[in-house]
């Protein structure tokens, strides 16, 4: 969806046509929940982000400027959720729990898979690895990746300099690659 687009969907949905928001969503439910299930590890955590992103979205639709694109603050309002989330989660285990320590990465070898794709435990372990990351690294590479963004729109969303966002998905793919050798031990 266009720049242009989103503005005349958000006018309608300001005159009235709350209807008209629906087509936001339908653009963006897709891409918002990869993004909430990549940072979560959850399906149910990521589908409840997702509705409350949109409803945190539509309750402050007056603050979007409409000089920028929705897209990349549609994206600012969910990376900001997510991380609030992740923050409440982290302490409601370390209250709840004695042993703070992510589990150890399996220890299994690679399953070998047909052809160049990756095996779906090769996956997995990718899955499992990139919830050991710090949170800001896990973001900065699902956003660039994953969500295919530029190191300029992962900037915009995250409100970080360019240069600290290309040097987050460097040191993230770097320890996501040693977290990928000690599992194929």
């Amino acid at each position: 969806m266009d720049q242009n687009q989103e503005r005349e969907i958000i006018k309608r949905v300001e005159r009235g046509e709350r209807n008209a928001y629906a087509l936001l969503i339908e653009a963006y439910k897709g891409p918002l929940f990869n993004l909430a299930f990549r940072m979560t590890g959850s399906y149910s955590d990521a589908d409840d982000l997702t509705q409350e992103i949109f409803i945190r979205a539509y309750q402050n639709l007056h603050r979007f400027d409409q000089d920028k694109k929705f897209f990349t603050w549609l994206y600012t309002l969910g990376i900001n959720l997510i991380r609030n989330h992740l923050k409440k989660k982290a302490k409601d285990v370390a209250h709840h729990a004695t042993d703070h320590q992510f589990p150890e990465p399996q220890t299994k070898g690679d399953a070998s898979g047909e052809g160049d794709f990756p095996s779906e435990e090769s996956m997995r372990r990718l899955d499992e690895n990139m919830r050991r990351l710090p949170v800001d690294w896990r973001e900065a590479i699902i956003l660039k990746f994953y969500q295919d963004l530029t190191f300029e729109e992962v900037a915009a969303i995250t409100g970080d300099s360019l240069s600290a966002v290309k040097m987050r998905v460097y040191r993230g793919l770097e320890k996501l690659k040693q977290l990928m050798e000690v599992a194929k031990l």
